[in-house]
């Protein structure tokens, strides 16, 4: 399969991977608010948005701290750190937990826990008992509960709206994020400066109450399946190679962590800024932090008019550009009201890209395995965050804060070139990601084990020779689907002994496995990617299922 990027349009968007036109005249956008006439949505909008303002006031309240006691730049930007490192150590098996476990209680239980350990924090801080290491290490539990809780609350926003609005979701999870930082910071701020920082540890730990609340009040709808669940370790290894096998969200995730390691050295470095560059104090780095949110908020109200009029390819250049130029100034100025000023379109800019990467995967990801790749792209994104983060704390100290913000910025400028080499691919909306079991039920002699494996199947194909370069083409289609749904080998053949019969090949780890792949895994585009290879085969492919020797009795 050659993975390099599909021909674009003339306005930057790359045709889908399976070759179909792009329509000429698109379908109608719903408005960016339409997912809040749910009022289920709308419920937990609203308890994620009062979680996010606490998990930004407890940020600035843990920063502020070590601030405040006069800690190194390194130790004041793992703050970030220790919050999102554990993205890196629990997002692939918190992704299996919320594709295997009831979403719904897995969320409660997280929130539940959460609470405890920001609880803990409160006591100790009002207390005097909070040191820098006590800090960042319970920052880091309630990181690990973060990690958890991603690709669950990510996974769960397709079950709460139709199809059509998964991008005004996205955008208005991503909203949640940005307003509360435009409220958070400032009123944590105001707060650590009249009682310090108990206080904002506090009120997170009651925030993720209402989450807890408000997550109870769902009555999620029945869930189908193939009557079996999946085994953890299984479902983990059959994640990885749905993510291997797809080339569209390799790329958006590849997009992901372009953007968001060198833009992570303007969300580490500002707390210093504030202090050393800019001396401002508690409330002054919140004004900062609330102009960005400020931005993302017109972001949130513009995205819609910026998308009918650039591409997403072109978007995500624009927001990586508006970013460099923001982190750019925040470097080499130390004028405050142009700082700020300049830190809104900047906002703006943050908010585009993750709305633009997050709904563009949202879409093109089956149920089965939407939080496991979705864990991924958490992965990739918070992840990054921790790495650059800790990154340019530690450059900032030997080279300095401007020359490290500048280099930073140069990196985005390369990000916004890099999307003309490395566009996003199709937008896979345009392909039917719903369940579609269109393979029939296998004739077989005996009911195998559920365990029993590894599974061969093998198709025969007999293609006359005019239709053998096109059979080749869209056999390559059918490859990346029975990988994708399980395969863990594949190949295709051509018989020996008749030139123009095609055999292909693929092998499944088990019988669970298999049925899995047929039920629940197969896709409206993959029924569609077959029945493109069966046409041009005459008389119709046969199938056979190979089992392992001693199934079946003697």
């Amino acid at each position: 399969m050659n993975d390099s990027a599909p021909p674009s349009d003339p306005r930057g968007t790359p045709t889908p991977p399976d070759g179909s036109p792009t329509p000429a005249t698109p379908t109608p956008t719903p408005t960016p608010w339409a997912p809040m006439r749910n009022r289920i949505f709308r419920i937990l909008w609203l308890a994620q948005l009062g979680s996010n303002v606490g998990s930004w006031m407890q940020t600035v309240g843990a920063q502020w701290l070590l601030v405040s006691h006069h800690s190194s730049t390194t130790l004041v930007a793992a703050v970030q750190t220790a919050s999102l490192l554990p993205v890196m150590l629990l997002s692939l098996p918190a992704g299996v937990m919320a594709d295997v476990l009831d979403r719904r209680r897995l969320l409660i239980y997280l929130q539940l826990a959460m609470a405890l350990v920001a609880g803990v924090l409160a006591w100790l801080t009002a207390a005097d008992l909070t040191t820098p290491t006590v800090l960042l290490a319970l920052t880091f539990l309630l990181g690990c509960g973060q990690a958890f809780v991603g690709p669950a609350w990510q996974a769960i926003q397709p079950e709460l709206v139709p199809r059509a609005q998964i991008p005004a979701a996205a955008t208005l999870g991503s909203l949640t994020v940005n307003l509360a930082r435009a409220v958070g910071p400032a009123v944590a701020g105001f707060l650590v400066a009249a009682s310090g920082a108990a206080l904002v540890f506090a009120i997170n730990a009651v925030s993720f109450l209402f989450v807890v609340a408000a997550v109870a009040a769902w009555h999620r709808a029945p869930q189908t399946g193939s009557g079996h669940p999946e085994r953890a370790l299984a479902a983990l290894r059959a994640g990885n190679r749905y993510m291997r096998n797809a080339p569209s969200p390799r790329r958006i995730l590849l997009r992901a962590a372009l953007f968001v390691i060198p833009g992570s050295a303007l969300w580490a470095l500002l707390p210093v800024v504030a202090s050393s560059r800019l001396a401002l104090g508690a409330g002054g780095y919140g004004v900062l932090l609330a102009a960005l949110g400020v931005g993302a908020v017109i972001g949130a109200f513009t995205l819609s008019w910026l998308n009918s009029h650039l591409s997403p390819n072109r978007l995500l250049a624009a927001s990586a550009l508006v970013f460099a130029i923001g982190t750019l100034v925040l470097g080499v100025t130390t004028n405050k009201p142009t700082v700020v000023i300049v830190m809104v379109p900047t906002g703006v800019a943050w908010l585009a890209s993750l709305s633009t990467l997050n709904s563009a995967l949202q879409l093109s990801l089956p149920a089965w395995v939407r939080a496991r790749a979705l864990a991924v792209y958490l992965l990739v994104f918070m992840g990054g965050q921790a790495i650059g983060s800790l990154l340019w704390g530690a450059l900032a100290s030997p080279l300095g804060i401007t020359t490290t913000l500048v280099i930073a910025a140069a990196l985005l400028a390369g990000t916004a070139l890099s999307v003309r080499q490395l566009p996003l691919r199709a937008l896979t909306g345009k392909l039917d990601r719903t369940t579609d079991a269109h393979w029939p039920d296998p004739h077989l002699v005996f009911e195998p084990d559920l365990d029993s494996g590894p599974i061969v199947v093998v198709k025969r194909y007999h293609v006359a020779p005019a239709d053998t370069a096109e059979f080749l083409q869209a056999i390559d289609r059918v490859g990346l689907s029975r990988r994708r749904t399980g395969a863990s080998r594949w190949g295709i053949f051509r018989d020996g002994d008749e030139a123009q019969t095609f055999v292909e090949l693929f092998e499944v780890p088990s019988w669970q496995e298999h049925q899995d792949q047929r039920s629940i895994r197969l896709t409206g585009a993959d029924s569609e990617f077959e029945e493109r290879a069966n046409r041009l085969s005459e008389p119709a492919p046969t199938v056979q299922h190979l089992l392992p020797a001693q199934d079946g009795g003697a």
